[in-house]
């Protein structure tokens, strides 16, 4: 079997990227949305990438794009530029497979180039698979919005988790 590469996103991978997006609605894990998202409704948030800043990552084997990373800019406002919010989506066929952590050490390491300092991620509460991946790098729980969702008739708390890059690279070595 042929290893997983990442790359840079290319608008021809929009429709899985979306198809993945929406294979974790129904979770209510992973989103706020609670109904699928086309594909013309996120042309312009994937134009809002650039590989030079704000990147949008693929990771495909045998040509298959099985997950995404993507890059936001945090609260746009200049002050923020070298803070991002980082999202990752794995289809669920890989998920448990290793490659959130493949993601989450690209996401670090791309950090000095695009002159990222701090790295934040927006987690439910419940969703406490991805909560021990951010903390098995090092991330700590920075907020706690509680019960500020509800999906499905339950409300749900929202968990920023944070990390200086300076401190995740020594954590790395």
């Amino acid at each position: 079997m042929e290893k997983m590469t990442t790359r840079t996103a290319t608008i021809e991978d929009l429709p899985r990227i979306v198809e993945i997006y929406n294979l974790s609605i129904p979770g209510r894990l992973a989103t706020a949305d609670t109904e699928t998202v086309s594909v013309d409704s996120r042309e312009e948030w994937f134009y809002q990438h650039s590989e030079n800043h704000r990147p949008l990552r693929v990771a495909e084997r045998n040509g298959t794009i099985y997950g995404w990373l993507s890059f936001q800019s945090f609260y746009g406002r200049p002050a923020y530029v070298g803070t991002a919010e980082l999202s990752i989506y794995i289809d669920p066929t890989m998920q448990g497979k290793g490659l959130g952590r493949l993601f989450l050490k690209l996401a670090i390491e791309d950090c000095s180039r695009l002159k990222i300092k701090t790295l934040l991620g927006f987690i439910f509460g419940h969703n406490k698979t991805s909560l021990k991946l951010f903390n098995q790098f090092d991330f700590e729980t920075w907020g706690l919005l509680p019960n500020v969702a509800e999906l499905d008739g339950i409300e749900r708390d929202l968990i920023i988790v944070g990390r200086k890059v300076s401190e995740i690279k020594e954590a790395l070595v």
